[in-house]
């Protein structure tokens, strides 16, 4: 079974020099019910003598007993040549002392404020350090024996005595975002850039839905740049303008357009830099003499201007281009890498032993790899397709953030929670199996891998070579097996076993970095593992089609499996998948690729007509095959592959109609694999057969490989996860309610309380052993926030993600159990579900189980009917609010929240806190409360423009007039190049109309 890697390994312990990094404990005690004692007002008094003492007491010290430090008058030039004393040496440090007094009670008026307020989290004062942190737990000391934000959160009365310098990561990262919405790279800042991109295009949704009919019924219209005539340049604001009545509506055209391939080649990502020659789509209702609505329609355009409309129109179900594509002919014969010298030509090459290198992520095991016993009731199909794993995991988390997102920017009666539906059953199992199976990091390289020689070879002005298949081994290596030899490969690719080997050492894999290009070769798709080497076939390259025989339904789980991988692939960029004589309905994998087609004269009308027009567009452009298209100086189309999936057995005329069709189809871009009951299907260029044992059979190859399936039952619940995710269907009560609600009542304290929001702190337990403690304290992270159960596979993949055997997890189980303990009625704080899945018990709980509890609550339980009390909620689920989640967690460790959402979950819950909390002031008349709760929301939140509109409205309601323009001056500035979105300027209209005036002097 393949082994799952990671390019950088986690150990399985902390060593005491790493100790400062890791979670840790607070001092040790249960947490109970605490009623102030007489300690409580010791303390209090002790507080308030040392505040006395260090605000009153050292001024009044140093007046009397140094005096005023500074000249009285200004100095002069004599001033530097008079001697240095020891009473100057007194006056400087007497400055020093003066400035560290009023860092001091700086500190002390910042505490005081926040905690008398009850909202928001504390400000921190510049270059404080230790002083705040005193000041910090002086204050809370004093008024420990009056506090009531916190009486109604389990431990917080004992957690706010530490510097929370976790609000410090929060706060930079506002300062730091160059624009509230600008775009972003994609990676963790994914939440913020969906939406900013979301919010900005709401506007246009009426535009853009009679855009996307007329596109249906074909009769989008499109606009070609102009070249320049004299000092006239053609742009966005003009064009709208001529044919939308308002240039102000040229953002419409920039987002129609952003991020396509232009027929030079470049993309369009600055309305401002647009060039002669570049196609536009423009909105339905556009209306003048220069559009073109369909290329074969417009008499007086020229055919090249018309083919390269049509080759635009293609581009507008995807922006992010690619595609693959590639050109042979004659037999093909796919053989295994190795480093032994190749067998005789009458033998088919077959590996000895296993083939050289780790496979970036083919053969990545999960922690069961190892494992001779149970498979704890999970799939093992897709435990052991680690490629296809990947891609359906992140897929799945995608479309869940998508859901988010819709949630959050639709009607408040139209929500659909915070949380995803749980799945049960079939759908529970297959995502645990996809967690523990899947190998993203193995995807990542693979991608880095291919974009990277494609970056290469355009460097050095040579065409991509026509690649057959892939291997990627045992430890890393990546052998690519082309048609044909193509001389010597690009550094730091190599030659194989022979000339049409290239290879790649993982080494050298994971140097590479992100190469702005397209993908070279979408259509691979991994087949199944031979000797420890998985396979991935590329379908696109194949010369005429690709037959697989056997029984109907292990075909069904061949096609199943490759229909998946391709949607869902990291190493693709655009593609069509086109489905024919599928029973049950894979589009919601991916609706933007994957089309059913009801039968054969469907696809022989669709295919035909592609055909033609791909084979008509490489002649317009010069290309020879699509590759030519892909990298090197021409790089005028990026084609993506169009790849057919026919599980139906065609007849014998339909079967001669496929075989016309596919004889051009490697270079073209279009790939077909095909079921039949026997093996004689004309224009097979490779025949396989499945067997009844998960045999992939292709003799004429020399291939025999255990082949990756999607059984029917995984199929339907894999189908069933991303259909209970679509951000499309209606909202639904059950998902409304936390999957996990705390007591916040006086008698709801929990045994063990863990700070997760913000740095990780745990109350209520003794500190485990220092070299386990970090495993530790990452386990019990995870089980915190799963409350429906972790299957225990899925901890040990978790925590050791290159593989683990059954003893070391058995013993981590055992060592987590007794760190945890047993309730006071003896049951164990860890226990096991009726499905064996690891659950913990009621007394244990987070301060995100808190949050999430507090604003249920507030709106949705108690504070429905008492304004009094909603409010109270709202504060103090914002206090607890000190910074991202897991703030400290040590590198290395926690790469399991790759696939979690709860960095898409947490700003937006803090996000509705606050816009709740400003609600609440705002009906009472209190717009600086309101602001406060906003102000402290965006702390976590800062790119949400829910809360910037709010902000906006609360400093309308103060009736200050410069307070409002200095805030709509930051919001511009924020906003950068791409200007506000279309509703934050319609806000900014009604509430503050001169406001444009302020940008156009600033321009």
């Amino acid at each position: 079974m393949p082994r799952r890697r990671i390019s950088s390994s986690s150990s399985s312990s902390t060593a005491p020099s790493a100790a400062p990094a890791a979670p840790r404990n607070r001092t040790p005690q249960p947490v109970r019910v605490r009623r102030r004692s007489f300690g409580d007002f010791v303390k209090a008094f002790l507080a308030f003598v040392v505040l006395l003492a260090l605000v009153v007491g050292v001024p009044l010290a140093l007046a009397v007993t140094v005096g005023w430090p500074l000249p009285n008058g200004a100095p002069g030039l004599d001033w530097l040549q008079r001697e240095i004393t020891v009473q100057t040496f007194l006056r400087i440090l007497t400055v020093i002392v003066w400035l560290a007094w009023a860092q001091f009670t700086a500190c002390v008026l910042v505490e005081v404020k926040a905690a008398l307020s009850g909202v928001g989290v504390p400000g921190r004062v510049p270059g404080s350090g230790p002083s705040q942190l005193l000041a910090r737990q002086l204050v809370a000391a004093l008024l420990l024996v009056g506090a009531t934000a916190a009486s109604l959160t389990p431990g917080l009365s004992q957690l706010g005595q530490s510097l929370e310098g976790n609000q410090k990561p929060a706060v930079a990262a506002a300062q730091q975002t160059p624009g509230l919405f600008a775009q972003q790279q994609e990676q963790a800042a994914a939440t913020a850039n969906a939406l900013a991109e979301q919010a900005g295009q709401a506007g246009q949704a009426a535009a853009r839905a009679d855009g996307g009919a007329s596109a249906a019924s074909g009769d989008t219209k499109y606009y070609r740049i102009q070249p320049p005539e004299g000092r006239h340049h053609d742009s966005l604001w003009e064009v709208a303008d001529r044919h939308l009545g308002d240039g102000r509506r040229y953002k419409e055209i920039f987002e129609l357009n952003k991020d396509r391939v232009q027929p030079d080649g470049s993309k369009l990502s600055e309305a401002s830099l647009i060039r002669p020659g570049w196609i536009m789509e423009m909105p339905g209702d556009a209306r003048g003499g220069e559009l073109v609505e369909m290329p074969d329609e417009a008499p007086n355009v020229s055919e090249q201007v018309q083919q390269q409309i049509s080759d635009y129109a293609r581009t507008g179900g995807d922006h992010a281009q690619g595609g693959g594509g590639a050109q042979g002919g004659g037999d093909a014969h796919v053989s295994l890498p190795e480093q032994r010298p190749a067998p005789t030509p009458a033998t088919p090459v077959t590996p000895a032993t296993p083939a050289p290198g780790p496979a970036t992520g083919g053969q990545h095991a999960t922690p069961a790899a190892e494992e001779s016993g149970r498979s704890f009731g999970l799939p093992e199909a897709l435990l052991a397709a680690p490629l296809l794993a990947a891609g359906l995991l992140g897929a799945l988390g995608r479309r869940r953030r998508q859901a988010l997102w819709h949630s959050a920017l639709g009607a408040v009666g139209g929500r659909r929670g915070m949380e995803p539906p749980t799945p049960t059953g079939d759908a529970q199992d297959v995502q645990d199996a996809l967690l523990v199976g899947a190998d993203p990091d193995g995807v990542r390289l693979l991608d880095r891998s291919l974009r990277g020689l494609a970056a290469s070879l355009a460097a050095e002005s040579r065409a991509l070579p026509v690649v057959y298949a892939a291997w990627m081994g045992g430890n890393g290596d990546l052998h690519l097996q082309l048609a044909q030899p193509a001389g010597k490969p690009p550094t730091p690719w190599q030659v194989g076993q022979d000339q049409t080997f290239w290879m790649l050492a993982r080494a050298d894999a994971e140097r590479y970095e992100d190469a702005e290009t397209a993908a070279p070769y979408p259509g691979l798709v991994s087949l199944g593992t031979m000797d420890d080497s998985r396979l991935l076939l590329n379908l696109e390259a194949v010369p005429g089609l690709v037959s697989l025989s056997g029984a109907e339904a292990d075909r069904a789980a061949v096609f199943a499996s490759v229909a998946a991988e391709l949607a869902t692939n990291g190493w693709s960029d655009r593609m069509t998948i086109t489905l024919v004589g599928f029973g049950d309905d894979l589009t919601p994998l991916a609706p933007n690729r994957i089309r059913h087609l009801d039968g054969f004269e469907d696809l022989f009308e669709t295919m035909s007509a592609e055909t033609r027009q791909r084979r008509g567009a490489l002649g317009a452009a010069g290309h020879d095959s699509v590759l030519t298209g892909r990298t090197g100086p021409a790089q005028h189309t990026r084609w993506a592959p169009h790849l057919v999936l026919l599980a139906a057995q065609p007849s014998d005329e339909d079967a001669l109609r496929l075989a016309e069709l596919a004889a051009d189809a490697g270079r073209l871009g279009i790939g077909y694999l095909v079921g039949t009951e026997g093996t004689d299907l004309p224009g097979a260029a490779w025949e396989m057969e499945i067997t009844g044992d998960g045999k992939l059979l292709a003799p004429l190859l020399g291939l025999e490989l255990e082949a990756q399936l999607l059984p029917a039952a995984q199929q339907r619940a894999v189908v069933e996860l991303f259909t209970d995710a679509d951000p499309e269907r209606g909202p639904g009560g059950p998902a409304n309610t936390p999957p996990f609600l705390v007591d916040i009542s006086e008698q709801g304290r929990p045994a063990v309380y863990a700070r997760l929001v913000g740095s990780y702190e745990i109350i209520g337990l003794d500190a485990p052993d220092g070299d386990r403690s970090a495993q530790l304290h990452e386990a019990l992270a995870l089980l915190l926030l799963h409350r429906e159960g972790v299957h225990p596979r899925v901890l040990a993949s978790a925590l050791w993600p290159r593989g683990v055997t059954e003893d070391v997890r058995d013993a981590l189980l055992e060592r987590l159990r007794a760190w945890l303990g047993t309730d006071p009625d003896g049951t164990p704080r860890l226990g096991t579900d009726a499905t064996g899945r690891l659950t913990l018990a009621k007394s244990v709980v987070s301060d995100l189980d808190v949050l999430r509890s507090l604003y249920y609550e507030a709106t949705q339980g108690r504070g429905v009917d008492s304004r009094q009390v909603r409010g109270r909620l709202l504060t103090d689920a914002l206090v607890l609010v000190r910074g991202p989640l897991l703030a400290d967690r040590p590198e290395g460790r926690y790469r399991w929240l790759t696939h979690e959402i709860i960095d898409a979950q947490l700003p937006l819950l803090v996000a509705d806190t606050g816009l709740a909390l400003s609600e609440f002031h705002l009906e009472r008349g209190r717009a600086e409360k309101a602001i406060e709760a906003l102000n402290a929301a965006l702390r976590t939140a800062p790119a949400d423009e829910r809360l910037w509109h709010e902000l906006l409205r609360a400093t309308h309601a103060t009736e200050d007039a410069d307070r409002l323009r200095a805030l709509a001056a930051d919001l511009i500035g924020r906003s950068g190049a791409r200007g506000l979105p279309p509703r934050t300027e319609a806000l900014l209209d009604e509430l503050l109309p001169t406001w444009r005036d302020g940008v156009a002097a600033a321009g």
